[in-house]
């Protein structure tokens, strides 16, 4: 019975696929319609030129092909690169996965455009929803994992019109790139080869080094023929492997060779255990999703990892969910009664298991399980089954005609059905065999509060304001706390406190991005330095312990409600009660500017005049000065004298017209400030 399966799945997917001629005309979903120039080919590599109109009323009416050369219903109009892509899934059908690049008139240049509503890129993704009879296992996938709080790749159903041919349904979506808006990591480039740059960014993805090079190898638990290992291979995504340097790739190496050691050993210290390398709540959403859908190729094949800059590796984002939920189009093997990590298939590399075999982070695994399975979470069965009717009457119109084209759906409904008998199957099994998490249940959280933002500084003459930007955490409690592994989880701003760090109760400490800067012109010593700046738009900070619970959490937003004023205008968010909901914008207001250079200025007692001034400037005040710097806009310094006076003279005639800081060491140590208007 078993061999028929497969050579039904073998028939079907080889051989029964019939491309039939057919009129398209109109669309409930978007219309992608591509024309290569000349009507060329599309290879698998190189990317062929092409034109592109994506035609989509995005009021929700239907879309017609008659609009082909309305600018009012072209989402897209423009140059593309565009190639086949995929291994297996490219292979299955006449109806092929694609990758293109939008392209800018000159057909060089990256045109960043935002597509269907997702966030500007120019790298996009035409998945064919290979061996999918349901249409929708990829895109279920991906939205439950930005439901769990993952970033996963951003979709739109479509149906494509290729060169005057219909090639059926497919998915519009975005492909696994560094960017604010995807993988949102510091850049890297070749010479980021020392600390703190050497740390990230990277993406790197265990699959078949079959046409790109290997970077590395890890052993897995599996023994092949004649006894041989099986080994996951590694390959470099980003910076790729022709552009990564030794120094580079050693680093990231050594990282996923600490993660096999300490999880081999369970090693679980705060300090040197397997938080001190992984971003744990990564890890347990990943492995959450792979094993609740059961995918056959996860952890070997189509899995990525990344790591930011001065930030521990974190897993995902997800990718290939097509065999998942219960289907695999060659064995029996996305079985509701199986740990994919330890099926004797494609289970990855060792520290997946060791992973799981370690207490307290399957303790977590449990623990996030039973959470995200209750009623009206991500993964309550009857929230999935509710959003699997809605997915499969959007694309339900497109079917047919998908079929007419391919028969690659020819069993459409009974697949979709059997998809929600198995998620039941899978859900129950789960229950019975995930574990207990009573060891992490109740986990003591200290009582720290994220309690001023500075993170849109106003510009300081032409100085970059974001160099004065802060955040300031407060113990709102009476007893001092140890901080050792606590952490921002989340990318984008990264810092972990250092070991034995402490903050006394009702102490209140500044994290800032430049400490050089911040101590320079606030006149305080900043408790420690970030890595990468706020947004100026919206962050979600999440504060953490070591394992990823958090101890307090801040979504601010540059729109109402939140004060408007702390955008660019040089105040600071600050929370007007300890004891609030800090989640909760109506408890923030707008503090004093910490960038208040001018008030500063004009607060101390030095005389400077002329000002404005053609030439010589003189300067007095109470105490002697022993060095003076006259500072361009760009924070150049342009002259210094060292002296020792409190009356002195400065000659400007030497510079252009325009606008001087001139700063003053005092002889105890304070610097002074004043601003000089050179005609």
């Amino acid at each position: 019975m078993k061999n028929n399966k497969i050579l039904f799945a073998f028939l079907f997917l080889f051989f029964s696929l019939t491309a039939v001629a057919q009129e398209f005309t109109s669309s409930n979903l978007p219309i992608v319609v591509i024309e290569t120039d000349g009507g060329a080919n599309i290879p698998d590599e190189p990317k062929v030129l092409g034109t592109m109109k994506i035609i989509w009323h995005q009021d929700g009416s239907r879309n017609y092909m008659t609009d082909i050369d309305n600018p009012e219903f072209l989402n897209y109009n423009g140059r593309i690169g565009i190639e086949m892509r995929g291994y297996s899934s490219q292979m299955v059908s006449n109806k092929k996965p694609y990758g293109l690049t939008t392209l800018q008139d000159d057909n060089v240049s990256n045109n960043n455009v935002s597509l269907l509503g997702m966030p500007a890129e120019n790298d996009w993704i035409l998945n064919s929803l290979a061996y999918d009879q349901t249409g929708m296992r990829d895109v279920l996938a991906y939205e439950l994992s930005e439901d769990l709080g993952q970033y996963a790749a951003r979709r739109h159903y479509c149906e494509v019109v290729l060169n005057g041919d219909y090639r059926g349904l497919y998915v519009f979506m975005e492909k696994i790139k560094v960017d604010k808006n995807r993988v949102n990591i510091e850049k890297m480039d070749a010479d980021c080869n020392q600390m703190p740059e050497v740390t990230g960014g990277y993406i790197v993805q265990a699959n078949r080094a079959d046409n790109d090079p290997l970077a590395w190898k890890m052993l897995t638990y599996l023994h092949g023929w004649w006894n041989w290992p099986v080994y996951t291979e590694f390959l470099h995504e980003y910076p790729k492997h022709e552009n990564i340097t030794d120094t580079q790739n050693n680093y990231i190496h050594q990282v996923f060779l600490d993660l096999e050691e300490k999880a081999n050993s369970h090693n679980t210290s705060i300090t040197h255990g397997i938080t001190s390398v992984i971003d744990i709540p990564s890890f347990i959403d990943f492995m959450m999703m792979a094993e609740f859908t059961s995918n056959v190729d996860v952890y070997h094949l189509s899995t990525f990892f990344h790591k930011d800059r001065c930030g521990k590796l974190r897993a995902g984002p997800i990718w290939d969910y097509n065999l998942a939920f219960g289907y695999d189009a060659f064995y029996d093997r996305s079985r509701y009664d199986v740990w994919q990590f330890d099926n004797v298939d494609n289970t990855g590399p060792r520290f997946w298991k060791d992973l799981f075999d370690t207490d307290e982070f399957r303790c977590y695994l449990a623990k996030r399980w039973f959470e995200l399975t209750e009623d009206g979470m991500p993964l309550d069965y009857n929230r999935i089954v509710n959003r699997i009717d809605e997915i499969d009457a959007e694309i339900a119109e497109a079917i047919p005609r998908d079929n007419q084209r391919w028969n690659q759906m020819p069993q459409h409904g009974q697949y979709v059905n059997d998809m929600k008998t198995w998620l039941q199957q899978r859900t129950n099994w789960l229950n019975q065999n995930i574990g207990s998490y009573n060891g992490c249940s109740d986990v003591d959280l200290p009582p720290l509060v994220i309690s001023k933002i500075h993170y849109h500084p106003m510009d300081w003459w032409n100085i970059d304001g974001d160099l004065f930007e802060f955040i300031e955490i407060t113990n709102n409690g009476d007893e001092e706390v140890d901080l050792t592994g606590v952490y921002f989880r989340e990318l984008g701003v990264t810092y972990q406190f250092p070991d034995n760090a402490h903050i006394a109760g009702h102490q209140a400490i500044v994290l800032c991005f430049d400490s050089l800067m911040f101590t320079e012109f606030y006149s305080t010593t900043p408790f420690g330095q970030y890595t990468r700046k706020l947004s100026n738009k919206s962050e979600n900070l999440v504060l953490a312990d070591a394992w990823g619970n958090i101890i307090d959490q801040v979504q601010y937003s540059d729109s109402l409600p939140w004060p408007m004023e702390a955008d660019g205008e040089g105040l600071y968010l600050e929370l007007k009660d300890l004891d609030s909901d800090n989640s909760l914008a109506e408890n923030w207001t707008t503090g004093n500017d910490l960038t208040e250079i001018d008030k500063f200025i004009e607060n101390q007692n030095i005389a400077l005049y002329p000002n404005p001034t053609s030439g010589k400037i003189h300067i007095a005040l109470s105490e002697n000065v022993i060095h003076c710097q006259i500072i361009g806009l760009m924070g150049n310094v342009l002259q210094e004298t060292s002296l020792s006076n409190s009356n002195f003279d400065l000659d400007l005639s030497g510079l252009p017209s325009g606008m001087y800081l001139i700063k003053l060491l005092m002889a105890d140590g304070k610097s002074a400030y004043r601003k000089v208007v050179k005609q």
